[in-house]
């Protein structure tokens, strides 16, 4: 995390679209469960209080961040997000590992998901559509 966290100044963060910086919250919570959840099985129970509450500030920002005018998968996703977050309290609370097991299986598949929809997500514009534009553009400078 140390790695992740040095890499993303502020520079860096405005150069990376929405989505991008979802990915990297997902990551970056991910990481903070995989890491609360090794401290707990060491009995290192202030390290791994310390790295769940940060897994809970980033679903929590994950969560501030939702565009409700995207319809019902917004609202779903705030339920999940809202799932999580009690069950990172409840397992710092009662230091239950199969608990921070259960919301990595969560936001691995969310991640998963999240990540596969980024790599099929299409232009809105087509091909044809950009050369015509393009084509539109330069006879047009030159007839001026």
């Amino acid at each position: 995390m140390e790695t992740l966290t040095a890499f993303l100044t502020n520079e860096a963060l405005h150069q990376k679209s929405p989505e991008q910086i979802t990915a990297l919250l997902y990551e970056a919570a991910l990481t903070n469960l995989e890491e609360a959840l090794a401290h707990n099985e060491r009995k290192e129970f202030i390290e791994a209080n310390e790295k769940l509450k940060k897994a809970g500030d980033i679903v929590y920002r994950l969560g501030a961040g939702l565009n409700y005018e995207a319809g019902i998968v917004a609202d779903q996703l705030d339920q999940v997000y809202n799932y999580i977050a009690d069950k990172i309290i409840e397992a710092n609370y009662k230091k239950d590992n199969e608990i921070i097991r259960e919301v990595i299986q969560i936001v691995e598949s969310i991640m998963s998901a999240w990540n596969e929809a980024m790599k099929v997500k299409k232009d809105p514009q087509s091909s044809l559509v950009k050369q015509k534009a393009q084509a539109y553009e330069s006879t047009s400078m030159y007839e001026s």
